[in-house]
């Protein structure tokens, strides 16, 4: 079962992985709001959904798995904290992403954003930053330095999806701001994905060591501040340098 499992969500998964990817560059360097830019965007989005959904499935199957094997974090420390991440960034990827069109969608009326579900989403990616950060400290794995150093991203996009729909909108383009800071924090995950696993399997090249932890931080700490900049570009466009929160 196991290798027919992962025969069929594996390639799959990559498949959509490199087509995200790829695609993720077109509405970077092409007109905002063009044909390009939306076509593209919308096959970035549809391949994160894939390849999100497809990982969730993975972890959980694995997870479920080692468990019924009675193959606990004591037992495998670094398989599980491993998985527990991945099935994290997904869950919170997902969140991002999930944000990141919904502004776009909404931004003739914001407060049309603030359903139940969306509110919900926003508390889950905060909760799952926390339940890493708590498993983190009582199990103490080989690899707590990268659990401890990506946790935040959960509580960061939690609490601006909270302010986004709690109103707390200093601009009228708070939407653009959302959906840049939204777009570019999952291309950082697909970048971080390739980095770890793509580069791996294509040209069977592994760190070891301290330094396995750099395709891990690599590209959030590239993509975090051209987020910031990117954000910065338009704010100075639209004269709203230090009016959004």
């Amino acid at each position: 079962m196991f290798d027919w499992f992962e025969a069929v969500i594996g390639p799959f998964h990559a498949a959509f992985g490199f087509i995200g990817l790829a695609a993720f560059w077109v509405p970077i360097v092409s007109k905002k709001g063009g044909t390009r830019h939306v076509t593209f965007g919308k096959i970035f989005l549809y391949s994160a959904y894939v390849v999100l959904g497809s990982a969730g499935i993975s972890v959980v199957y694995r997870l479920s798995r080692s468990l019924l094997a009675g193959i606990g974090p004591a037992q495998e420390p670094v398989l599980f904290s491993f998985l527990l991440f991945l099935g994290y960034l997904a869950l919170v990827t997902f969140v991002i992403v999930h944000h990141a069109i919904g502004v776009l969608r909404t931004k003739d009326n914001p407060d049309a954003l603030a359903t139940g579900f969306n509110i919900f989403l926003g508390r889950l990616a905060i909760l799952a930053s926390v339940a890493l950060i708590v498993y983190t400290t009582i199990v103490q794995p080989p690899v707590k330095i990268l659990l401890y150093a990506l946790s935040p991203i959960g509580l960061s996009a939690g609490w601006g999806i909270h302010k986004y729909l709690s109103g707390n909108r200093p601009s009228n383009r708070q939407w653009l701001y959302e959906h840049l800071g939204g777009m570019l924090g999952a291309g950082i995950a697909f970048h971080t994905a390739f980095a770890v696993f793509g580069i791996a399997q294509i040209w069977d090249f592994r760190l070891e060591g301290w330094v396995a932890v750099i395709p891990w931080l690599t590209p959030a700490a590239l993509g975090i501040p051209a987020s910031i900049v990117w954000t910065r570009h338009y704010q100075r466009k639209f004269g709203e340098i230090g009016v959004t929160a």
